[in-house]
C-alpha cells in the first residue's frame, strides 16, 4: 500500500530538515535575496500603499472573473489566437495533446510555467512521443535530475554550483568540475539554442492576462520565453483563469511589484505583451508580422472556480506567484520545497492544494505552519494567508473529525468549565511533572512528539487565578509614610472592595 501524503510529507519533512547542508544552502540564497528585496522596496514612494491598490485591484478583478475572463477571450481571439476551455488537469493536457498531434508536433520549447506543473504536462507529452525541453535555467537543471522546481521563482535553489557542474558532466558530457556560473550558462545556452531551431511548438505561461486588450504578460530575466513564444510556429499559453487584471495600465503598478517581490528587483529583465500570431500586413507593410503562425490560449478552471464560490477563501486567487511567501516561511526554510510533495510549496501551496486536489487527502499540509504570519505580511496583493489555513483547519475538522479528537475536545471543555476540576488538574500536572524524567522521551512518555525534539516547559509554580485568590484575601495594605521631622510611623490602610 502506497503512503499518504501526510505520511510522505512528514518522512520528507523529517530528512529535510535534518539535512544542514540544505538548509545552509537555502539560507544563503535568501541572504541576498533579502536585501536587494528591501533596498527595492524602500524606492517606493509608498510600500504599503502599493500593498493596498494591487490588493483592490485584485480583489475587484476576482469579483468580476466571469466576466473579466469572457472580455479576456474576446479581445485575444478577435486578434488571431483560438481559446480551449478547460474545467480541468486532464482536458488541458488533451488539448495541448491535441494541438500537437494535428500539427505533427514532434519538438517542443517551454518557458517557465507553474501551471504545467500542475496539470503534470511534461509526462503527458513526452508519453506522447514528443521531445520536451524546459529552457529557463533552473527549470532545465531540474529537468535534468528528473526533479519537480523546489521553488516557484528559483526552481534550483536548494543546489550549489558544484552539483550543478558534475550534473552538467554527467547528463551533457561536459564541462570540467566546478566550472563559473558564466560557463554553466553558456553550455545551457548552446544545448537549448540548437532546440529553439528545432521546435515546432513553444509552451508558455502568462504572469497576467490583460482583458481590455486580450494579451498575456509575460515576465522573466533571461529572454527564454521570448525565443519559446516567437521562433516555433505555434505558440501554447497554458494560464490559469486567476491571472486576468481588468486593465493594461494595471500592469505599471503589477509590474514592479512583482518584480520587487519575486527577486528584489526594480523591473524583470524582459516584460512582454502578446496578443495574438503573425498578422498579414504587418509592421505597416503588405507582408507578414514575426512571430508564430499559431497562438492557442489554454484557460484551466481545475477547481479555481471552487474557491471563488467561498467568500472566505477567494482571495487565495489574488497571488500573482511571486514566491516571497515561501522566502520568509520559517517551515519552508527548514523542510524545502520538494517536502510538500505537491506543485505548490510554502504557504500558499499549504493554502491552495487541499482546495485543489482534495481537503482531507492534504490537509496536512495547514498544520505545517506555526502561524507566525510573516507570510501574510510579506504578500504584495495582502493575501491573509494564515487565515486561510486557519480555515482550512476548521473546514477539515468539520468535515472529517477523528473519534478520539471529538472526545478530547469535549473532555477539554469540561474540564475548562468546572475551575474545581481544572484547578486539581493544574496541581496534579505540577506533580506529574516532578517525575515526568523517569520516562522523558521513551515510548511511555505521553508528550513524546514534543520531547523528542524540545524540553517539555514546566508548570509554573503558581497560576495566576492562584495568585489574583491571594491578593483578594489581602484585605488590607501596609504602606510606609514618611512624616517631616517624626519618626516613620506604620500607617494601615483599610482596602475597599469596588
Amino acid at each position: 500500500m502506497n503512503a499518504t501524503p501526510n505520511k510522505e510529507f512528514q518522512q520528507a519533512a523529517a530528512a529535510a530538515s535534518r539535512d544542514a547542508t540544505q538548509r545552509g544552502r537555502i539560507a544563503k540564497a535568501l541572504s541576498g535575496y533579502y536585501v536587494k528585496r528591501d533596498e527595492t522596496r524602500d524606492r517606493f514612494r509608498d510600500w504599503q500603499g502599493a500593498r493596498t491598490c494591487a490588493a483592490a485591484i485584485k480583489d475587484d478583478a476576482i469579483a468580476r472573473l466571469d466576466t473579466l475572463v469572457e472580455q479576456f477571450a474576446t479581445n485575444i481571439e478577435s486578434h488571431g489566437a483560438k481559446v480551449h476551455w478547460c474545467p480541468d488537469a486532464q482536458s488541458a493536457r488533451d488539448a495541448i495533446l491535441q494541438i500537437a498531434a494535428d500539427n505533427k508536433v514532434r519538438t517542443v520549447v517551454k518557458s517557465k510555467s507553474m501551471t504545467s506543473e500542475e496539470i503534470h504536462l511534461n509526462p503527458a507529452l513526452e508519453k506522447a512521443g514528443v521531445d520536451v525541453l524546459e529552457t529557463d535555467l533552473g527549470e532545465f537543471i531540474m529537468q535534468l535530475l528528473g526533479e519537480p522546481p523546489f521553488h516557484i521563482v528559483f526552481p534550483a535553489m536548494h543546489l550549489d554550483r558544484g552539483q550543478i557542474s558534475d550534473l552538467f558532466k554527467e547528463k551533457l558530457g561536459e564541462p570540467a568540475a566546478h566550472s563559473s556560473p558564466e560557463e554553466l550558462t553558456l553550455i545551457a545556452r548552446r544545448v537549448m539554442r540548437q532546440k529553439f531551431c528545432e521546435a515546432d511548438m513553444g509552451i508558455s505561461g502568462a504572469n497576467f492576462g490583460i482583458a481590455d486588450i486580450g494579451a498575456v504578460s509575460i515576465t522573466e530575466n533571461e529572454g527564454n520565453a521570448r525565443l519559446a513564444t516567437s521562433l516555433p510556429r505555434i505558440h501554447v499559453v497554458l494560464m490559469g483563469i486567476e491571472k486576468i487584471l481588468p486593465r493594461m495600465e494595471d500592469l505599471a503598478l503589477f509590474l514592479p511589484m512583482l518584480a520587487a517581490a519575486g527577486a528584489g528587483q526594480l523591473i524583470t529583465g524582459y516584460n512582454t505583451l502578446i496578443s495574438g500570431p503573425r498578422a498579414v500586413g504587418g509592421n505597416g507593410g503588405d507582408g507578414e508580422s514575426d512571430g508564430p503562425e499559431q497562438m492557442h490560449v489554454v484557460l484551466l478552471d481545475n477547481r479555481r472556480t471552487a474557491l471563488l464560490a467561498d467568500p472566505a477563501q477567494r482571495n487565495a486567487l489574488d497571488c500573482i506567484r511571486c514566491g516571497s511567501c515561501l522566502n520568509v516561511c520559517p517551515v519552508y526554510k527548514s523542510i524545502g520545497g520538494h517536502s510538500y510533495g505537491t506543485t505548490y510549496s510554502g504557504p500558499i501551496g499549504a493554502a491552495i492544494t487541499p482546495a485543489l486536489c482534495g481537503l482531507q487527502e492534504w490537509k496536512h499540509l495547514d498544520y505545517a505552519c506555526s502561524l507566525c504570519g510573516a507570510c501574510s505580511e510579506i504578500c504584495p496583493v495582502k493575501i491573509d494567508l494564515h487565515q486561510h489555513l486557519l480555515i482550512n483547519r476548521r473546514t477539515a475538522t468539520q468535515a472529517k473529525q477523528a473519534w478520539w479528537e471529538r472526545y478530547a475536545y469535549k473532555a477539554y471543555a469540561f474540564l475548562m468549565r468546572r475551575q474545581p476540576l481544572y484547578t486539581l488538574a493544574i496541581k496534579i500536572g505540577r506533580l506529574a511533572q516532578k517525575f515526568h524524567s523517569l520516562i522523558n522521551n521513551t515510548v511511555l512518555d505521553p508528550v513524546r512528539a514534543w520531547t523528542s525534539v524540545r524540553s517539555f516547559p514546566k508548570l509554573a509554580p503558581r497560576s495566576f487565578h492562584e495568585m489574583w485568590r491571594e491578593r483578594e484575601r489581602n484585605k488590607s495594605l501596609r504602606l510606609l509614610v514618611p512624616r517631616d521631622k517624626e519618626p516613620e510611623v506604620l500607617v494601615t490602610i483599610e482596602r475597599k472592595n469596588p
